[in-house]
C-alpha cells in the first residue's frame, strides 16, 4: 500500500497510549462522525411553522407517561401507547399551537386541558386551545398518543433492548415535541417495562416503583435539554456498574456515574478513567454540570459510534474506548450543557468536543500528545476536505443531509483545528479564559447558543475584535496555500537583511488574515522566533541583524495547522499548476449510481482505487493512461455494504482521497 495511504489510515485509526487501556482503539470523533453521517434517517423537510414567523411558544417542560412492556418481548413490537403533558409560556398571543409529529409513526387520540381540537397531518399536529393566550401565560396541554408498529429510525426495539436515537430531528417520531435545538426543556420520563429490565434516561433517578412483574422507573431533568438529547435506553437483563465523582467545589458531595453494559463486556478500565477526566473538564471549562452522568452500549442496531444524550450517552456495543469516551463525555458541557442554537451552529458541539478529545491527551501526555492528534486532524481534512464551510446560515433554516452536517473532514476534523488556531492567536492564557467564560455564560448555559455568541465571549475576554477569525475559518470553505519567499542580502559592515514575502495562492477565498511565526536560523547556530500579523496578500517584511542568517522556516511549530504550500528562498512566483484533481462523487451519499470527476492538465497514468475504512483495497476502479481534460467515472454503488469508503487518485507522487458514503 501507498505510503499516503496507510498514513492516512494510521491517522484514522490512531494508537493512543493511556494508563487506562494499551488496545489500538479508533478515534473517537470518527467513530462519532460514522454513526451519524450515515444513519438511515429520513430526510427533514422545513418546519413550514416558522415561515415568516417566529416561535410563538417556549416549551418548558415535557411530562412523559410511556407503556413500553410489550416491546420488549417477541416479535418485538415498536407499539406503546403513551401520555403527554407538554407546558409552554406564550411568546405572542396565541389561540394554537403547532408541534412537530410524524405522521407515520405517531397517532394521536386525543387533546385536553388547555387543548380543545387537533389536526394530524404532514408531520404537524395543529392544537386549538381553549381561548386566546398572551405573551407571558404559562399553559398545559395535554395528549394521549401512540406509536405505531414502524421502524423509523428513531425508537428501537429489538431482542429485549428499547432505545432511541434522534439526531437531528428524530424526537418528534416517538412523541410530539417542538423539535429544535433552540427550544430546550425540563424533563419528567415516568416508564412501564417488566420487571428484568433495567431502564436509564436524562437526569436523575427520582424514583422506581416495582409491582409484581412491573416497574415503573421514573426520571426526571432539573436541567433545560433539547429534544434531540432526550433518550431512552433499557434493556432485560442489562449489567450496571455505578462509580461515584466527588465535586471539586466540594469533594464531600458527588454524582453518580451509570455504566450500563452487555454481558461479556468489560467497562473497568473506562470506570476508572472517566474519575480523572471529570477532574479534567471541570478545571478547564467549568464543573460538571449536571446531577448524574452515564454510558450504555447498545445492540447492533447501533452498530458503531456513540451519541451525546443528556446525562447518558449511548456507545455501540463493546464500544468502551478512551477517545471515544473523551469525545462524547465533553459533549456534556459542549453540545449538552450548551446546545447548538440551530444546525448552522454544530460548530459548537462537534468541533469542540473533537478539540476536547485531543486536550484529554494533554492531561497525561503533555501538550505535545496534544499536538499530535490536532496534527493528525489536521491532515485528515486536507486530505478529504470536500470544500464547503463549517457552518452554512441555510442550516438554519433548512437542515442538511447528515452526510454533509456530520462530515468527518468538516464538522469534525477542521472543526477542531479552528479551535486550536484560536488557541494560538489568543494564547493559552486568553483561550481558556475564553472557554471558562463561555461554559459559565448564564446566557448560555443549559440553553442554546449561536455561534455568534461564543464570537461575543471571546471579544469580551479577549478585549480585542476577533471577528475576523470567525469570519474566515467558520464561514468560508478551504484554508491557505502559501507561497512564500525569502532573502538574505549582506548590507555589509556584519549587517544582514532578511526580506520575507507571505503570499497566498489559493482563490476560494483568497486570503486568510493570520499571525505569523517565522524562525530565523543563524551561521552561530542561533536563532530567533520572529511574531508578526499577516492582514494583507503579497505582504513584505524586513528584519535586520547583526549576523549572518543560513536559514528560514516559515510556521515551524505548525500553529496554522490547515494549509498548504511552500517557503522557498530567491523567486518571486510559486505558483505551481495542479496535474490532476479529483472531484467530491455526486451523489453522496450514494444508494445506487454516483459519478467521480476527475481533471488532468499533462496526460497521465491514473489509477482509482477503492478502500474501506482499514485501508483494504475492495477495487480498482481504473487504471489507465489519460489526455488533459475533465473525465467522469461511473460508479454502481449497489454492490456495496451501507458504510463508509475512500476512493484514491494516485498518478505518479500525486495522491488525493475522498470519502464516499453509501446508502440504502
Amino acid at each position: 500500500m501507498k505510503q499516503y495511504l496507510t498514513l492516512l489510515i494510521l491517522l484514522l485509526w490512531l494508537p493512543l497510549l493511556s494508563h487506562a487501556q494499551s488496545d489500538v482503539v479508533k478515534k473517537g470523533a470518527l467513530v462519532c462522525s460514522e454513526r451519524k453521517s450515515a444513519a438511515p434517517r429520513l430526510p427533514v423537510q422545513p418546519d413550514p411553522t416558522e415561515s415568516g414567523s417566529t416561535h410563538t411558544f417556549d416549551v418548558l417542560k415535557y411530562t412523559l407517561n410511556l407503556n413500553i412492556y410489550i416491546c420488549f418481548f417477541s416479535p418485538y413490537p415498536h407499539s406503546f401507547t403513551a401520555t403527554e403533558i407538554l407546558k409552554f409560556r406564550v411568546d405572542s398571543v396565541l389561540n394554537h399551537i403547532v408541534l412537530n409529529a410524524n405522521s407515520t409513526s405517531l397517532q394521536i387520540q386525543s387533546v385536553s386541558l388547555a387543548g380543545t381540537s387537533f389536526t394530524h397531518s404532514a408531520d404537524l399536529l395543529t392544537i386549538q386551545l381553549d381561548k386566546t393566550y398572551n405573551p407571558g401565560d404559562t399553559v398545559d396541554v395535554k395528549i394521549v398518543y401512540s406509536h405505531a408498529n414502524v421502524d423509523d429510525n428513531a425508537f428501537y426495539a429489538k431482542d429485549g433492548f428499547v432505545f432511541t436515537d434522534c439526531e437531528p430531528e428524530g424526537a418528534r417520531k416517538w412523541f410530539p415535541c417542538w423539535d429544535k435545538p433552540s427550544d430546550k426543556a425540563t424533563l419528567d420520563l415516568t416508564a412501564k417495562v417488566p420487571a428484568s429490565c433495567k431502564l436509564g434516561s436524562n437526569g436523575i433517578l427520582a424514583d422506581s416503583v416495582h409491582l409484581a412483574d412491573t416497574i415503573w422507573y421514573h426520571w426526571v431533568s432539573i436541567h433545560n435539554l433539547a429534544t434531540y438529547l432526550i433518550v431512552i435506553t433499557s434493556k432485560i437483563g442489562y449489567n450496571l456498574d455505578i462509580v461515584y465523582w466527588h465535586k471539586l467545589s466540594n469533594p464531600s458531595d458527588s454524582i453518580p456515574i451509570r455504566f450500563y453494559y452487555n454481558t461479556g463486556e468489560n467497562p473497568g478500565p473506562i470506570e476508572a478513567l472517566i474519575l480523572p477526566m471529570a477532574d479534567w473538564y471541570s478545571e478547564q471549562f467549568c464543573e460538571h454540570p449536571f446531577q448524574k452522568d452515564g454510558f450504555a452500549t447498545l445492540n447492533n442496531e447501533f452498530q458503531w459510534g456513540g451519541m451525546e444524550n443528556q446525562t447518558l450517552t449511548s456507545l455501540c456495543p463493546g464500544c468502551w474506548g478512551e477517545g471515544l469516551t473523551a469525545h462524547e463525555f465533553a459533549h456534556q458541557w459542549f453540545g449538552d450543557m450548551i446546545t447548538c442554537g440551530t444546525w448552522a451552529d454544530i460548530w459548537l458541539n462537534e468541533g469542540f468536543a473533537t478539540w476536547s478529545e485531543a486536550f484529554w491527551y494533554e492531561s497525561y501526555g503533555g501538550y505535545a500528545a496534544y499536538k499530535s492528534d490536532i496534527d493528525g486532524n489536521a491532515a485528515v481534512y486536507l486530505n478529504l476536505n470536500p470544500g464547503w464551510p463549517i457552518s452554512d446560515p441555510e442550516w438554519a433554516v433548512n437542515t442538511p443531509p447528515n452526510w454533509i452536517l456530520f462530515d468527518y473532514a468538516i464538522t469534525y476534523m477542521k472543526g477542531s483545528t479552528i479551535l486550536h488556531m484560536l488557541r494560538y492567536v489568543l494564547g493559552d492564557s486568553l483561550f481558556f479564559a475564553t472557554l471558562q467564560a463561555y461554559a459559565d455564560d448564564p446566557g448560555v448555559k443549559y440553553q442554546s447558543a449561536v455561534i455568534a455568541d461564543f464570537m461575543s465571549v471571546t471579544n469580551q475576554v479577549s478585549g480585542s475584535n476577533y471577528d475576523w477569525f470567525f469570519e474566515q475559518w467558520i464561514y468560508q470553505p478551504n484554508h491557505p496555500s502559501y507561497a512564500n519567499t525569502y532573502m538574505f542580502t549582506n548590507l555589509g559592515s556584519g549587517q544582514w537583511q532578511v526580506e520575507f514575502t507571505a503570499k497566498q495562492v489559493q482563490t476560494d477565498p483568497p486570503f486568510f488574515k493570520m499571525p505569523l511565526e517565522i524562525r530565523v536560523r543563524f551561521a552561530d547556530n542561533s536563532d530567533t522566533l520572529l511574531h508578526e500579523m499577516n492582514s494583507y496578500n503579497n505582504q513584505l517584511y524586513q528584519w535586520y541583524f547583526q549576523k549572518q542568517p543560513v536559514g528560514l522556516t516559515f510556521d515551524p511549530f505548525n500553529q496554522i495547522v490547515i494549509k498548504q504550500g511552500y517557503t522557498i528562498a530567491g523567486t518571486d512566483d510559486l505558483s505551481i499548476p495542479e496535474p490532476v484533481t479529483l472531484g467530491q462523487n455526486y451523489p453522496n451519499p450514494a444508494s445506487g449510481i454516483t459519478s467521480i470527476d476527475f481533471t488532468v492538465s499533462i496526460p497521465s497514468h491514473i489509477r482509482i482505487t477503492l478502500h474501506d475504512l482499514l485501508g483494504t483495497e475492495i477495487t480498482r476502479l481504473t487504471d489507465t493512461y489519460v489526455q488533459p481534460g475533465c473525465h467522469t467515472l461511473v460508479l454502481d454503488c449497489n454492490q456495496f455494504q451501507p458504510g463508509c469508503y475512500f476512493y484514491t487518485l494516485t498518478s505518479g507522487s500525486k495522491q488525493i482521497t475522498r470519502k464516499l458514503v453509501v446508502s440504502r
